[in-house]
């Protein structure tokens, strides 16, 4: 039996159509019996939705670039101490 932390791991790839068919089955009879999980799926797929209807946004690239480099100048940083 498939329990509610379980489904909160596999949730994404539940959305996303990734899990074998025996586990998709799985999702599906708990939510038929698991209220407070059918609620996380439907959150969890309206946030999906509207990240996607926001996907168009590009970052600039220099923008980018500097943020990695301070983040690896950061880790190299930490990992010197």
């Amino acid at each position: 039996m498939l329990m509610c932390r379980d489904l909160a791991r596999i949730g994404s790839d539940y959305i996303d159509g990734k899990l074998r068919p025996a586990e998709t089955i799985s999702v599906r009879m708990h939510l038929m019996m698991c209220k407070d999980c059918r609620s996380f799926i439907g959150n969890l797929r309206e946030s999906v939705r509207l990240i996607q209807s926001h996907s168009d946004y590009r970052m600039d690239e220099d923008y980018a670039t500097r943020i990695d480099g301070a983040i690896n100048d950061a880790l190299t940083r930490q990992r010197g101490k």
